[in-house]
């Protein structure tokens, strides 16, 4: 069987939760395969609201196996609280695997993480704060420290001594904070390791086999397409690839595996963090789409900036990811608008644009071109099908599918896991 790929196909916080609890009771694995606990999924069942951040949403449906690949960077310790978290709510959290070859994040990541921060002041990126740029640095350095050496107590020591040389200077010398001591956050990490020890495997070779079998396989990328440290909003991104290149190496597979991409998008735009938002309604309207819409971050609990739908950032998200497919979220919040505006173009120092800019200052300078749609007045949140959506609903889904250039596979229309009309077939 393929490999499926879901992604977000704008800045993030596109609804990727619900939509990998849909497709969790069709796919027997799924698999986070970039980012930290610096993103969340949000899940709701029934009455149930679970906030997820670092195990994969599959954890939710009995039968699936969750599984963190090399390409995730971990803080042991919230990872641990995660999984007490949901085993105190009655979710077993035994099946749940964790790559060998995953990075930790250390306690002189988020120290460096929250000074630097700081100190860049109003040129700041907009971080978490959590350490996640520092580790996947130090992973690229060649100095990081993974879920293995939590097994070898004499290695984790080595690794240790040798980052700490250099960040205890940086951190002393550079910042005026304190040093980091060694022999505590070996003891803090092995007790980690106690606990983490069942659950650690080498997860490309459990997936091969589990493919190989015949089992469906779900990646699940964190972030979305413009927060890709290569394809993104640089520098405003976060330091891995959630675009759909980065699943295969973050999730050990080979690339031939994947066969379908499914791309999650809002029926208009947030943002979390600094950085160019050509639609963004800093208005009124902008919150009242953040109030109707529940924009507040799932890990951070930050407002999201919100704009209307913005199809020349849908359209690149296509391209640069290969989408097959579109799962579009929260139609239900523009209910009540009379009119819609969609972002089709950018106009650019007197030049109307149709294609993602090429440079950092054009994108800057973009202007949105709008075209307006109209809106409708019903509630959609309990409708069941396509055909019983208004009118006008349809075709702004009609509309925003020609704009993207890829099929409207299936909608949101609340966030409960029976909110979602399935167009065609996602598996």
């Amino acid at each position: 069987m393929p490999a499926l790929v879901l992604i977000g196909a704008q800045w993030g916080d596109e609804g990727k939760g619900k939509a990998t609890d849909l497709l969790g009771g069709a796919v027997d694995y799924v698999v986070r395969y970039q980012g930290g606990n610096n993103a969340g999924h949000t899940v709701v069942i029934g009455d149930e609201t679970y906030a997820l951040h670092l195990i994969p949403s599959g954890v939710l449906r009995p039968d699936c196996v969750p599984v963190i690949g090399n390409g995730v960077v971990i803080d042991p310790g919230v990872l641990l609280s995660e999984m007490a978290g949901l085993e105190a709510r009655g979710v077993a959290t035994g099946r749940l695997l964790v790559s060998a070859n995953a990075h930790l994040i250390m306690p002189h990541h988020r120290a460096l993480d929250r000074v630097t921060e700081r100190y860049l002041g109003k040129a700041r990126i907009g971080t978490t704060g959590r350490g996640i740029g520092p580790a996947y640095g130090d992973k690229v350095a060649r100095t990081g420290i993974r879920v293995q050496d939590l097994l070898d107590p004499g290695i984790l020591r080595q690794k240790l001594e040798l980052a700490l040389r250099e960040k205890n200077q940086v951190l002393a010398k550079v910042y005026n904070r304190r040093k980091i001591e060694v022999d505590a956050v070996v003891e803090e990490y092995l007790g980690y390791a106690e606990k983490l020890g069942p659950h650690i495997a080498d997860t490309s070779l459990v997936l091969d086999k589990a493919l190989r079998e015949g089992k469906v396989v779900l990646l699940e990328g964190s972030q979305g397409t413009l927060l890709d440290v290569d394809h993104g909003s640089y520098p405003f991104v976060t330091s891995s690839n959630p675009t759909a290149g980065g699943a295969a190496t973050g999730a050990g597979i080979g690339p031939t595996r994947i066969t379908r991409v499914i791309g999650i998008i809002k029926a208009y735009t947030t943002r979390v963090g600094a950085g160019p938002f050509p639609t963004e309604l800093d208005n009124e309207v902008g919150d009242e789409l953040r109030r109707v819409g529940g924009e507040f971050g799932v890990t951070t609990g930050r407002a999201r900036r919100t704009g209307w739908f913005d199809a020349v950032i849908a359209r690149y998200a296509v391209r640069v990811n290969g989408l097959t497919d579109l799962f579009l979220t929260k139609l239900d919040v523009l209910s009540g608008f009379r009119t819609i505006p969609v972002c089709v173009a950018y106009e650019i120092d007197g030049t109307r644009v149709t294609e993602m800019p090429m440079t950092q200052t054009e994108f800057h300078h973009a202007v949105p071109v709008y075209e307006e749609l109209p809106g409708w007045e019903e509630d959609i949140s309990k409708v069941t099908s396509f055909e019983g959506l208004p009118p006008a609903a349809r075709d702004y889904v009609r509309a925003l599918e020609e704009m993207s250039g890829a099929p409207i596979s299936a909608i949101g229309v609340g966030p409960g896991r029976d909110q979602t009309l399935v167009l065609r077939d996602l598996i």
